[in-house]
């Protein structure tokens, strides 16, 4: 029901570009009456410097079209779950590019349309083998969970893989792992849970050069050659993927709620390992 009812707002938010919007702007109430938000949440925009409405002559607020396209953008990127002081920093950079962060919230959407469109078919099938009208082989059971994986690897990681290794390298990672059968995905997240126990066991050390830390790298590529398309692991592209968990919030983040320091300590271990 939220879902539907954010849709209806967005898609009003789209329409208040027309004639129908007064000359003179939209008030508070319009707005909400409008958006779907409430005059609170709008008050509370405004405070925030995130919708910020322009005073009329007689002193209330009012809403051109700059603020309803704004406000448009806020909905969007509050139904993809940014926190509003994230939201507010995005839209106030000079580098902002509307077109383009909207063209990449399309491709999020669809992304998470599929993945559920791909669950949904996976349950409807495992309900009708279960009552024995259609079968299902062991393949199409895990079917749903690989798209998944990488629709969820494509929205948060593909721009940056892209970018830096390229669309074949990532199309080829993306086509191994729909490719994996059951004992070879399974083992790909046996392997993932390996990597941060080995990874634990190598921090409580101390030694990035040490046999536990030589044992945490090399689950770690092997859990990448699950993943990176035949041939294209190297020690390079290791070591400049261990920097990246360094570098990037997101990785360190992954890596550091296996213990703070363990994203810096697993870049050191695989630049020793690599050596």
């Amino acid at each position: 029901m939220e879902r539907a009812e954010e849709s209806k707002r967005l898609r009003s938010l789209d329409r208040s570009e027309g004639p129908e919007q007064p000359c003179e702007g939209y008030t508070v109430r319009q707005l909400a009456e409008l958006s779907g938000c409430t005059v609170r949440t709008l008050h509370h925009y405004d405070e925030l410097g995130l919708v910020r409405a322009h005073r009329a002559a007689n002193g209330y607020r009012r809403y051109g079209p700059a603020e309803v396209a704004r406000l448009q953008q806020v909905l969007l990127y509050r139904e993809a779950d940014m926190p509003l002081s994230d939201i507010k920093r995005l839209l106030d950079d000079p580098a902002f590019d509307a077109r383009s962060a909207l063209a990449g919230h399309l491709r999020e959407l669809q992304a998470r349309r599929r993945r559920l469109d791909g669950l949904i078919a996976s349950v409807r099938r495992t309900l009708a083998c279960m009552e024995g009208e259609d079968a299902m082989s062991d393949r199409e059971r895990f079917e749903a969970f690989k798209q998944s994986l990488v629709d969820e690897n494509e929205r948060r990681y593909g721009a940056e893989v892209r970018k830096r290794w390229g669309d074949d390298a990532a199309d080829a990672c993306n086509a191994k792992v729909m490719g994996m059968d059951e004992e070879q995905y399974g083992r790909a997240q046996a392997l993932e849970q390996e990597v941060k126990d080995a990874l634990a066991a190598a921090l409580r050390t101390g030694d990035t050069t040490g046999e536990e830390a030589r044992c945490a790298a090399d689950l770690h590529r092997q859990w990448l050659c699950c993943f990176w398309g035949d041939g294209a692991y190297s020690k390079e592209a290791h070591r400049g993927l261990a920097d990246a968990y360094v570098a990037d919030e997101r990785f360190k983040a992954y890596y550091d709620a296996v213990a703070p320091g363990a994203a810096a300590f697993l870049r050191d271990a695989i630049h020793a390992y690599c050596a």
